[in-house]
C-alpha cells in the first residue's frame, strides 16, 4: 500500500493523478497507524515552511513522520521539511522535521537576470543511487531543451545546499549547485515537482514505487 501524507500541504491532487497514471491507487491519510503500515510513503508539498509545520504539528505528524522506516519520498516543500531548519517564515526562521542534516536557505541571485523563485525546467547532474536508475547521464547546466531526458520542473525560492546527503544536483544560477535530491537512510527527497516532470518524473516515481531502495 502506498500512502500520501495529508496535511493540507498543497499539490496532493497532482501527485495522486501521477500515481494513477502509473496504475497505483494510493491512500491519502494523516493517520499514524496507516502511515506506519504503508509499504511506501509520499510527502508532497507546496507553499510556505512555517505554515506547513503548523499543520503538521496540529495533526501530530511532526512526531510520526521521523519514526517511519519504509521508503519515504518528500517532494518540493516536502523535501525541504525533512531538514533541520529553514530561513523561510517568521524572524529567526522555522524549525523543521529534522530527518536530514541540512538548513534551507533562500536563493540570492547575483543580478536582475536571475529571478526568484527559480521556476521552470532545469537539468539534473551528479545523480546517485537507485532513485535515478534508468536516467541518462546529465548534460551541462543550460544545455539541451525541456525535452531532454534529464530535465525536470522546479518552482522554489529556497533550497538545501549540497552536502553528504545530496544524491542529485541542479544549478541556479548556472554553475551554482544546490541539492535537487537528498537521502538519509530511508528518507529521500526531490526539490523538483516529480509529478510534473514528464517521462523523467515518471521514471523516478517508478523507481521509488517498485525499485529496491
Amino acid at each position: 500500500m502506498v500512502a500520501v501524507v495529508n496535511y493540507q500541504g498543497g499539490n496532493v491532487q497532482s501527485v495522486l493523478f501521477a500515481l494513477e497514471r502509473l496504475g497505483v491507487e494510493a491512500m491519502l491519510t494523516d493517520e499514524a497507524d496507516v502511515l506506519r503500515a504503508a509499504d511506501k510513503v509520499l510527502f508532497p508539498g507546496e507553499g510556505e515552511a512555517s505554515s506547513a509545520m503548523v499543520a503538521l504539528r496540529a495533526a501530530g505528524l511532526h512526531e510520526v513522520l521521523p519514526t517511519l522506516t519504509q521508503p519515504f519520498l518528500g517532494i518540493c516543500l516536502g523535501m525541504q521539511l525533512l531538514g533541520r531548519r529553514s530561513d523561510e517564515g517568521p524572524a529567526g526562521g522555522t524549525e523543521l522535521l529534522g530527518m536530514l542534516p541540512f538548513e534551507v536557505v533562500r536563493f540570492a541571485p547575483p543580478d536582475a537576470a536571475h529571478k526568484v523563485p527559480h521556476m521552470g525546467w532545469n537539468n539534473l547532474h551528479d545523480l546517485q543511487g537507485p532513485l535515478f536508475t534508468g536516467l541518462p547521464g546529465a548534460e551541462p547546466a543550460g544545455a539541451g531543451s525541456p525535452g531532454a531526458a534529464d530535465y525536470v520542473y522546479f518552482v522554489h525560492s529556497y533550497y538545501a545546499p549540497v552536502g553528504d546527503y545530496t544524491i542529485a544536483q541542479a544549478s541556479y544560477p548556472a554553475g551554482a549547485p544546490f541539492s535537487a535530491g537528498v537521502r538519509y537512510r530511508n528518507f529521500y527527497g526531490v526539490q523538483f515537482h516529480v509529478e510534473k516532470s514528464g517521462p523523467v518524473g515518471e521514471q523516478i516515481l517508478r523507481n521509488f514505487l517498485h525499485g529496491d531502495l
